[in-house]
Parts: structure tokens; C-alpha cells; sequence
């Protein structure tokens, strides 16, 4: 037969009921079982998610099975009797896309959405594999431009013969994309297939596609799964000189807007009353202020009590030439560097000892301002002390002072390994950091990336689009309220809501969709969403999920491993596809650990779980 050729064979009933691109249809009486035969294959009938087709003229109507059911079932739930001939099968088909075959091209002109609404009573036929395959073929084919191919092959879609399935990657990344499923569905193997698959693809004929692409990393998963492509990053590595993967990265704190410099200093078991706010942002914006030159040191040999005669201790006069404006619009959230001796000289030998005089203790008692200054010093010492951040920490050596420049350029600057191979993916190893560093840190590479690409010209932000890829998601911007990462909530949620913008996309991965924040999720223009079995999590997605198609959510506690429904701007059109399949070396370390293999092998030694408390303890 033709391809979109009207077969009687092919029809499996007729509409009852248009409404909008919902139709409702009943299978015919001669469909006795659910599957028909045709050309020697075997096709079912009324699978969710399947295609099925109307013809109207010349034109063809296409939509996806959302629903099957019994009539007697909707007047049971309607509270109608139910007459003996009500035992037809209802069928309820979402419609999202319409298109012309030409028999000469031997093309379809395809076009997404739906100008040409059916008839009832009119025909409703099951479409074969070959068509699938055209119909995939020609909603791609749209997305390319002469020899401009942002098409990325990452999977197969089911049920079409094994065609080839492509991501727009311009409008999946640009527009921000999400990836979700539930642990064990291969969440973390479908993010390494696609990013390995734009680093294969050839977007012109001739060039290389090197992706910017930064992933904050929670587990220390990804890095074994980028080995010749990547430059990892580790924050804290708990196994010490004993660890082999990993490279030392500088972000230190005066990257730090001062809102996040505060969350980190005061932590979120403190009181955070208003004082100890001020008192953060004093100090900041004065450390700022004299690393920049703009004003003297305080002076730090003062500690005595304040004068008899009740004045205050003199702030910090500006230096000569600086003017009373530059003083005034000096920013302190910009990432400059400053001193944390400064820093704590301020709050010791100015603010601490200005509360001790007359005028202050009048409004605010001493035991108070006490309580808080101490509390910050405290935390800072601890915070200065703790190994874990020490790379966070150690920001202020004038002798070796590293730039912005470089900090920038260890997470977007070209890198070339002594093989002669390029490591385009930046992957930051948070895995041994406490949460209450995690959230500012995240935080702060978001900001930093999102102000890089605000200050870029038209023209250099074509040539540098990043992304940046959050997993697990639900933990730097949760739906409630969590302390320590509401500075990590409001720089992704500006990504989300600008970054198209600027050049910046989003990825965010998560296995629990319903604990990340809404207003992000809803900025996602697409949706690569894996096996997930809590029905929370699927009312939570489909929600979101575009063009009408939230009913293709039945089937997500079903799907296998690896498999998905891609929906969205990045798809071509929605369709439900199994994730390309890859190498043990090209996969993340994220394996179920194997309980029943693991107790058939000899215990752990006495030396060797001494080894392990060593490390833990030292």
C-alpha cells in the first residue's frame, strides 16, 4: 500500500464527540479483540499513548490514545442505568498534530498543533510503521536549516521500527528542560546519553560541537562517565591523598553576593534577628570597601571601653580623591575580593565597641549585641577551621591572589588535556560538603554564571551559551521553605525565568518532581520524564507537561528502564522513546548496590575497617 493511503482495514471506529482536540471515538463491533493484522504485522489497539489517525480530504489529523473504556463505566460513575446495549469500548484520543502527504515527494508536510478540527461520525484508523516512521521523519525535518542540524540523536522511539529519535537541542537547553524519574529508572543514564550525544553530533559539516556545559554534582557520580571529555571538580574529598579522581577548584568566598555570605556566616540554627543581619552586611560592605581602596582600615589595636565623654568610635574615614558618590553607589554584592581579617575587625573594633557607648545601650541592651557578635565570630572560626571547605575558605593571599577571570574560565574557559582532547564538561563533586554549604555554594555558581552572561555583548553571547545542569533538583530549589537553601532558590529561579535571555540553560534532574518548586518547573519549555511510581510525582508532572498531553501520565509507572515521554519544545513531537543504550566506561556511577553478591564475599579485615575508621577520623 501507499504510505497514508485511506484502508478500510485500517479503520477501527468513528467519532461521537469533538471537544476542542479532545475527541471521543467507539470502536467499532468487528474489532472483537484488541489488536488488528495488517501486512503481516500485529497491531494493538488502544495502547495509551499510541497514534492514530483521521483523514479529512487530503488532509491527515493525528492524536495520541489517552483513554480506554467501557460506556456501562461512565454511566456507573455518572449514576445512570446501564442498558443491555451498553457494552461499547470508548476510546479518548488527544490530537496534536496535522499534515498533507505528497504522493509525488513522497513527503508529508507536517504541522505541530491543530487548524482542522474532525466531524463526528467520522473514521478513526490505526497507522502503520512505515507511516510512523514518515511522521517522525517530517516533524524533524522542520527543525533543520540548510546545513545547520541542531538535531541531536539520543534515543529510539517505541514501536516505529527503531527510528532514530532527535532533540532540538537549541529549544530544549535555551528554553530549559527537565529530566525526571524515580530512582532505578535510569534518570542519570538518560542524562549522560543525551550530553554524549551532543558532544558526537556534528552540528555543521566540517565542525566540532563543544558544549559548556556545567553539572553540579551531588553524589560524585558523573565524573567516571566523562573521563576523556570532562574536567571534574572536587569540592571535598574525604578520602584525602588516597583519592584519584578529582581536580582542586578555586571559589572562594568573596565570590559571595552578601546575602549569601550572611546564610553562610550566621547558618540556619541561629536567630536570624535583625541585628545579626546588619551586622554581616556592615562588615562586608566595609571589607569591600577597603580592599577596593575606597576607605582606611579600621583600627584594629582599639578594644578599650568607649569614652567617658560618650562619642562614638569614628567609622572609617574615605581615602583622599574618593568621592562622597562613589561611597554611595558602591555595590556590595559584586564578587569583589576582600579580607576577612577586615572583615572581623569591623565587627570587633567598631561595631562591637560602638555598642558599648551610652547613645546605643539606650536602645538596644548590651547582652544582646553581645549574643550576636559572638555568635558570628563563632561560626566564622568554624567556618574557617572546617576542612571540608577549605577551598571555599582560603580566598584573601595577596602574593597569589586569583582572578575572576580564572575563576570564570575554570567552568566555561577552553581546556586541553596533555592528550590533545578537550574537556568541555565541568563537573563540580559536591558529594562530601554539609548542607548548610551546599545551598550558598549552588547559589553562587548560579549567580556567577547568570552575571557572566549578563555582562557579555550580543555577539559574545552567541558565541558562549552554557548550561547549567542541577541534579537532584528538589534539593537547591525545594517547594517550601528550607534555610539553608533559599539563596540556591533564588538564583536558579532567576535562571529559569531569564537565562533564554542571556544564553544560560537549565537542566534539572530529579527523582521527586513534586518536591521541586513550581514556579521553576513551570519555566521548563521540555520534558524527558522516566519511570516514576509515586502518584504524587505524576499529578505533580502532568500539571506541566505541554500540548494537552497530560494523559500520557498513565503510563509512567509502567515504563522500563530507560524508556520516557518526550514532550515539549525540544521534541520534535511527543512520543514515547528508549534512551540510547551505552558503554559501562560512558555511564554514571550510580549502580544499585548488589546486597546478595556482596554478603557471598569475604567480610572486610580488622586492618582494613581500621583503615577506613582512620580516614573517617582524621
Amino acid at each position: 500500500m501507499n504510505v497514508f493511503e485511506l484502508v478500510e482495514d485500517l479503520r477501527i471506529g468513528h467519532i461521537i464527540e469533538v471537544a476542542g482536540t479532545t475527541i471521543r471515538m467507539e470502536l467499532s463491533g468487528d474489532v472483537t479483540e484488541l489488536m488488528r493484522t495488517f501486512d503481516g504485522r500485529v497491531y494493538p489497539i488502544g495502547q495509551i499513548g499510541s497514534i492514530v489517525k483521521i483523514h479529512f480530504g487530503r488532509r491527515l489529523l493525528f492524536g495520541f490514545v489517552t483513554l480506554l473504556r467501557m460506556r456501562s463505566e461512565e454511566l456507573i460513575e455518572n449514576v445512570r442505568p446501564i442498558a443491555p446495549e451498553a457494552d461499547q469500548r470508548l476510546m479518548e484520543v488527544e490530537l496534536f498534530a496535522e499534515g498533507v502527504w505528497n504522493a509525488v515527494d513522497k513527503e508529508l508536510n507536517f504541522t505541530r498543533g491543530i487548524k482542522t478540527y474532525p466531524l463526528p461520525r467520522q473514521g478513526v484508523y490505526l497507522i502503520t510503521r512505515q507511516e510512523i516512521v514518515e511522521l517522525y521523519s517530517a516533524a524533524e525535518g522542520q527543525q533543520r536549516s540548510g546545513n545547520y542540524d541542531p538535531m541531536v540523536p539520543f534515543a529510539h522511539y517505541v514501536g516505529a521500527d527503531n527510528a532514530i529519535c532527535r532533540a532540538n537541542i537549541d529549544k530544549m537547553l535555551g528554553m530549559h528542560c527537565a529530566i525526571l524519574g524515580s530512582t532505578g529508572s535510569g534518570k542519570s543514564g538518560a542524562v549522560a546519553g543525551l550530553i554524549h550525544s551532543m558532544l558526537e553530533h556534528t552540528v555543521r559539516v566540517g565542525s566540532e560541537c563543544h558544549p559548556r556545559i556545567v553539572i553540579i554534582d551531588p553524589h560524585g557520580e558523573y565524573g567516571c562517565a566523562f573521563a576523556n571529555s570532562a574536567l571534574v571538580y572536587r569540592a571535598y574529598n574525604p578520602l584525602g591523598a588516597e583519592a584519584t579522581e578529582g581536580e582542586p577548584i578555586d571559589l572562594p568566598y568573596w565570590l559571595m553576593s552578601a546575602d549569601e555570605f550572611r546564610r553562610l556566616v550566621i547558618g540556619k540554627t541561629e536567630q536570624e534577628a535583625t541585628s545579626q543581619n546588619n551586622i554581616v552586611y556592615k562588615a562586608i560592605t566595609y571589607a569591600r570597601m577597603v580592599a577596593a581602596g575606597l576607605i582606611d582600615p579600621a583600627p584594629s589595636d582599639y578594644g578599650g571601653p568607649a569614652p567617658a565623654d560618650g562619642k562614638e568610635i569614628d567609622e572609617p574615614r574615605p581615602r583622599v580623591g574618593v568621592t562622597e558618590e562613589a561611597l554611595i553607589n558602591f555595590d556590595r554584592d559584586k564578587p569583589r575580593p576582600f579580607s576577612l581579617t577586615e572583615f572581623y575587625n569591623h565587627i570587633v573594633f567598631l561595631q562591637a565597641a560602638r555598642a558599648t557607648t551610652s547613645r546605643i545601650l539606650e536602645r538596644i541592651p548590651a547582652g544582646e549585641f553581645s549574643k550576636s557578635f559572638k555568635s558570628i565570630l563563632d561560626k566564622l572560626g568554624v567556618l574557617q577551621r572546617d576542612p571540608r571547605i577549605r577551598f571555599l575558605m582560603n580566598g584573601w593571599l595577596d602574593d597569589t591572589q586569583i582572578t575572576l577571570g580564572k575563576i570564570i574560565e575554570q567552568l566555561v574557559g577552553k581546556i586541553v588535556a596533555e592528550d590533545g582532547t578537550a574537556r568541555d564538561i565541568r563537573i563540580l563533586d559536591i558529594s562530601g560538603l554539609p548542607n548548610e554549604v551546599a545551598g550558598p555554594l549552588t547559589a553562587m555558581l548560579a549567580r556567577l554564571l547568570f552575571q557572566y552572561k549578563v555582562y557579555q555583548t550580543e555577539e559574545e553571547r552567541k558565541h558562549d551559551p552554557v548550561v547549567l545542569v542541577c541534579e537532584e533538583a528538589h534539593r537547591y530549589v525545594p517547594d517550601r521553605g528550607e534555610a539553608e537553601y533559599t539563596a540556591a532558590q533564588a538564583s536558579i529561579r532567576r535562571i529559569a525565568r531569564e537565562g533564554r535571555k542571556y544564553g544560560i540553560g537549565l537542566m534539572l534532574v530529579s527523582q521527586r518532581p513534586a518536591d521541586v518548586e513550581s514556579t521553576v518547573m513551570a519555566q521548563c519549555g521540555t520534558w524527558l520524564v522516566l519511570r516514576l511510581t509515586n502518584a504524587t510525582d505524576q499529578a505533580h508532572v502532568s500539571r506541566f507537561l505541554p500540548d494537552g498531553l497530560s494523559g500520557m501520565t498513565k503510563v509512567l509507572p509502567n515504563l522500563a528502564q530507560q524508556e520516557a515521554i518526550f514532550v515539549g519544545e525540544g521534541a520534535a513531537m511527543p512520543a514515547r522513546v528508549k534512551i540510547r543504550d551505552l558503554s559501562p566506561d560512558k555511564l554514571p556511577k550510580s549502580e544499585t548496590a548488589k546486597f546478595a553478591q556482596g554478603w557471598t564475599m569475604q567480610r572486610l579485615s580488622e586492618e582494613e575497617i581500621g583503615t577506613i575508621a582512620q580516614r573517617m577520623s582524621s
